[in-house]
């Protein structure tokens, strides 16, 4: 291997260990759940999920999952506790 690419290696494995140098500003993935598939997005620090949960809730297991696997490298309005969400207002 060129001595240039092992040093870019190198780099990126000690870059990898430290998420926080990372901001995932917006994404969008389909999550293949046990009963669905649902598109999840994040935009602007805002999560949108298709998913009966999040309709009623505005979270769900989907983003929990999500926020664990990016966790430092959410910025922090895209942290939100489903535990902390409330149900939506009938309108």
């Amino acid at each position: 291997m060129h001595s240039s690419l092992i040093g870019k290696v190198e780099k990126a494995n000690r870059y990898a260990r430290e998420p926080d140098r990372i901001t995932v500003d917006g994404l969008s993935l389909t999550f293949r759940g046990d009963n669905d598939t649902h598109r999840v997005t994040l935009d602007a620090g805002t999560w949108h999920c298709t998913c009966h949960f999040f309709e009623s809730w505005g979270s769900c297991v989907h983003l929990l999952t999500l926020q664990k696997i990016f966790g430092v490298m959410l910025p922090e309005e895209a942290q939100v506790s489903i535990f902390t969400a409330q149900p939506a207002v009938p309108a």
